[in-house]
């Protein structure tokens, strides 16, 4: 037994818990194997690979049923597969992403997944790991990136480590946060986070049934590798989406963003270098400001992190019609992170449907999606966004089936029986893919045309941001710009066409001098270049439509 984990479960003081942990951390530092030679110091985008993807979170449960009992499997994904991206870059019927985020597809005690209590089995719902096999093969035949979703702060309380631990067997008895009294403090957000079970008391920040690890413990860092190995090596994924990063360590009553959860992580970071080179690790740390976030990024802990201001502010912006707030926010990130090292999405699979925020208005919709894809980042869509699904809390109502046709069950499900409810009538008849596939004013087809975009543009991908001043607050104009090219980006926020606007950009280091349109429609006008490179007073286009987009290449 590790000494310093057995003085934890006995409930020592908070400073010593701390001193032992922090040992324990740098041992594991220490023993780490060297990387320097293989994983990208941040913002060498050389290297940091994820900088050209578009990913596209799944739910497997959700995404498609291939045996017809009702519940997504992983053979459903693989069906699907030339939806999300054909393999061929020449066609434009498929959406065009390239990299894939799987909810836990582990086996669990909840259908969420979150509660994991085999990390090396696949949930039996969803197939086998030959199956998971296959679908890596199927996925990187088609040039997409495949990363899963690894809960390392906790477990199931039905796992068969924290049924040992609760009766105190080796080597599982401090596998777990233990205290024989109260400590008589709650979790970060008021909720209880100790709980009583056989006389003692265990922390479990999020609820009872998830109990968390004492990651202070050594053998149970040893099986958080031995775990990422096996999917890395034996399975063949790209990388981790990390839960809940921020609650990995805790010091008495700070139970979030402690530098010993980023000391940590920054030891896994170098052991999942050790097993594949340049594997890829997006971190979630919900409310933590990108200042905040930056220090992972910085520190190694992760590659890149989710920014849920971020996400918030180009929500706003689609509602509001407003560039104010979101131009701040890309200013921001580009002050805190690394060049373009982090992540952007505008909902996950625990919050509203984005068409639920934006009250099913297309074309806000469709701003939602320009500012996601032309602006700086790497970013993630929620499946189903990309045709406008609905969906409100509770939970399952958020992760409900995908909705492929207009049939009886969507075309989720051959058979008789559904395992959650679909959406509306409603809204499956207009949130289709089938229905929007052929049409070019649909959101799916916004959706395609701006991931081949993306695809098409380097700048997009890797490129610096600088907001430009525009006379009208409906219009957001940006430029994207690295050593192959510089682009400004127009969007109209709002609901109404703007006319006449213009744009203010005081200096500049770019050749700015001459325009062509490669997205949009409309007579392009040149700008006229003042002496410090910039322009004033510059109409480039007569007018912007509703909820329109303009990219002009200089």
């Amino acid at each position: 037994m590790n000494p310093a984990a057995a003085n934890i479960s006995r409930g020592i003081p908070a400073l010593a818990r701390f001193a032992a942990g922090l040992l324990l951390l740098m041992a594991l530092a220490s023993a780490a194997t060297p990387v320097a030679s293989s994983q990208p110091a941040p913002g060498n985008l050389e290297e940091a690979w994820w900088n050209d993807r578009v990913f596209y979170e799944i739910f497997i449960r959700s995404f498609q049923d291939s045996d017809g009992d009702g519940i997504g499997d992983i053979q459903g994904v693989i069906d699907r597969l030339d939806y999300l991206n054909d393999g061929n870059p020449k066609t434009t019927e498929d959406l065009g992403i390239t990299g894939i985020w799987l909810m836990p597809p582990t086996e669990a005690r909840s259908y969420h997944g979150y509660d994991v209590t085999d990390y090396y089995s696949v949930d039996a719902d969803y197939g086998t790991l030959e199956d998971m096999r296959r679908l890596v093969a199927a996925a990187h035949e088609r040039g997409i990136a495949l990363i899963i979703d690894m809960v390392i702060n906790h477990s199931s309380s039905r796992h068969p480590w924290f049924t040992a631990s609760r009766i105190g067997e080796e080597p599982y008895a401090d596998w777990y946060i233990w205290a024989d009294e109260h400590p008589g403090y709650v979790g970060p957000w008021g909720a209880p986070a100790w709980h009583p079970v056989g006389g003692r008391y265990y922390y479990a920040v999020f609820w009872d049934g998830m109990p968390d690890f004492n990651l202070l413990h050594s053998g149970v860092t040893r099986e958080m590798y031995n775990i990422a190995s096996f999917w890395l090596r034996d399975i063949g994924v790209d990388g981790f989406r990390l839960d809940a990063v921020k609650h990995l360590i805790e010091v008495g009553e700070l139970q979030e963003n402690r530098p010993e959860s980023r000391q940590w992580l920054s030891a896994y970071e170098a052991h999942l270098e050790s097993i594949k080179p340049n594997s890829f690790t997006v971190g979630e740390a919900y409310g933590a400001p990108s200042f905040v976030l930056a220090r992972y990024v910085d520190e190694r802990a992760i590659d890149i992190g989710f920014d849920f201001d971020l996400a918030e502010k180009m929500i706003e912006a689609a509602q509001r019609g407003s560039k104010r707030n979101i131009a701040r926010a890309h200013r921001r990130v580009m002050r805190d992170y690394p060049l373009n090292q982090f992540a952007t999405f505008l909902t996950n699979h625990d919050q509203d449907r984005l068409a639920n925020k934006l009250l099913g208005h297309l074309g806000r919709n469709k701003v939602a999606a320009s500012l996601l894809l032309t602006g700086p980042g790497v970013p993630f869509i929620y499946y189903g966004e990309e045709i406008g699904m609905a969906g409100s809390k509770p939970d399952e109502r958020i992760r409900s089936p995908m909705h492929w046709d207009d049939s009886r069950y969507a075309g989720f499900t051959t058979g008789d029986t559904v395992w959650e409810a679909l959406q509306t009538a409603e809204n499956v008849a207009l949130a289709n893919v089938a229905a929007q596939s052929g049409d070019p004013a649909s959101l799916l087809s916004r959706y395609r045309s701006l991931i081949q975009l993306r695809h098409s543009n380097s700048a997009l991908r890797r490129g610096q941001y600088r907001a430009v001043d525009s006379s009208s607050s409906a219009v957001y104009a940006f430029l994207r710009y690295d050593s192959n090219q510089t682009l400004l980006v127009l969007i109209n926020l709002d609901d109404e066409a703007v006319a006449g606007f213009s744009l203010t950009l005081d200096e500049s280091e770019l050749d700015l001098s001459t325009p062509s349109l490669i997205y949009g429609a409309g007579d392009i006008a040149r700008p006229a270049i003042n002496q410090s490179g910039g322009f004033a007073g510059y109409r480039p286009l007569p007018a912007l439509p509703p909820h329109s987009l303009a990219i002009i290449s200089f």
